[in-house]
């Protein structure tokens, strides 16, 4: 399966954007991309090898937010039970797939869900 240059696009911008908050650093368990902070993950990034559609995976905790990213074309709660605690798994390709901008603002939601308050205050304060 081929990865559409749009979609690849996308994905670098959001990976970008989760490496530059701050302590954020990536590792690769399970063979995909994750971005964590103080050792969790705060977004899933999965693989670009084509083996898999590319997307991203990220904790939703404001309601809105959870139920827009959901209304997403193919868009389903995290598989492994994470889903129950507010993950979303979003596609970055196809026909209505979110902007990078709007995947980056969820990045930054599932950050703040997951990072210390000391480390949400120095984002506040950039």
């Amino acid at each position: 399966m081929a990865v559409a240059r749009s979609a690849l696009k996308k994905w670098e911008k959001v990976r970008q954007f989760a490496l530059g908050l701050p302590d954020a650093a990536e590792d690769f368990p399970w063979g995909e991309t994750v971005v964590k902070v103080n050792k969790k993950v705060f977004v899933f990034l999965g693989v670009t090898d084509g083996g898999h559609p590319l997307g991203v995976t990220v904790k939703l905790k404001d309601e809105t937010a959870h139920a827009h990213a959901l209304s997403a074309p193919g868009a389903e709660p995290a598989g492994y039970g994470l889903g129950r605690a507010g993950w979303v798994s979003v596609p970055l390709e196809g026909t209505g797939s979110p902007s990078a901008d709007l995947l980056c603002d969820w990045v930054e939601d599932s950050y703040r869900a997951v990072a210390p308050k000391r480390l949400t205050a120095e984002l506040d304060a950039r």
